[in-house]
């Protein structure tokens, strides 16, 4: 059984994806990170980070109890644990590099356009530009990429397929004021497509629906999620 700490944000959703995608049975364990769940010892015991998702895999290798913290290597763990979306072993060189060009790159700089165009105080332009450049070139380079290809590696769907979808499932939210946000990386938007058009994503899509996680951004909310802005209480 795995247990899937999760919120319903672009990280957890890839997660979540996998798992509909593979059929492995799971149980969701709500981590209301607005109101600071995510650094309650109980979990920093899962994910030293504080961040989800996390997983705990109760017949881990040898049997024993394992846990996995970070998206992209919970999809690595369980990808090699099911052997499922792997994709060819001559395709293993490009599964890895964009695996980490989602993790490291379009991940990021789109967690950070998100956080300067919504959450930071205004008059920050050169932090909004360099974040949104940032995610746009991202988005340019996959962009490219796809052309002519049906999946991001090899001629199957991977991880690397779920990894991304998570976070360009966001792009109304990266790309802030975009009527079609899409509609500028005409392989992307194809591509996507092709993805949501799943049926296990339209079952990831409503993983925690029955938890009513806070949605009220207040002073609670900004500790909890951005406690590097606020010096520690004495």
């Amino acid at each position: 059984m795995i247990r899937f700490y999760f919120h319903p944000t672009p990280n957890p959703a890839k997660v979540a994806l996998f798992l509909e995608e593979a059929g492995l049975p799971y149980e969701t364990v709500p981590v209301d990170t607005s109101k600071g769940e995510q650094h309650a010892p109980a979990f920093r015991e899962i994910n030293p980070n504080g961040k989800v998702p996390a997983i705990v895999d109760t017949d881990g290798p040898g049997g024993r109890e394992a846990r996995v913290f970070d998206s992209t290597a919970i999809l690595l763990y369980l990808a090699e644990k099911t052997g499922k979306f792997l994709g060819a072993p001559e395709d293993r060189p490009e599964l890895l590099s964009w695996l980490m060009f989602v993790g490291t790159g379009l991940g990021p700089f789109s967690g950070q356009a998100v956080h300067f165009q919504y959450a930071a105080p205004e008059g920050l332009a050169y932090a909004v530009n360099r974040y949104r450049w940032e995610a746009e070139r991202h988005y340019q380079v996959l962009n490219d990429h796809l052309a002519g290809r049906e999946f991001i590696v090899g001629g199957s769907y991977t991880i690397a397929d779920i990894s991304a979808w998570g976070w360009l499932a966001r792009a109304s939210r990266v790309l802030k004021g975009a009527e079609d946000p899409l509609a500028s990386y005409p392989e992307i938007k194809r591509w996507f497509a092709m993805v949501d058009a799943r049926p296990a994503a339209a079952r990831a899509k409503v993983v925690g629906k029955d938890h009513a996680f806070k949605s009220v951004n207040d002073e609670e909310t900004k500790r909890a999620l951005f406690p590097s802005n606020y010096s520690p209480v004495a």
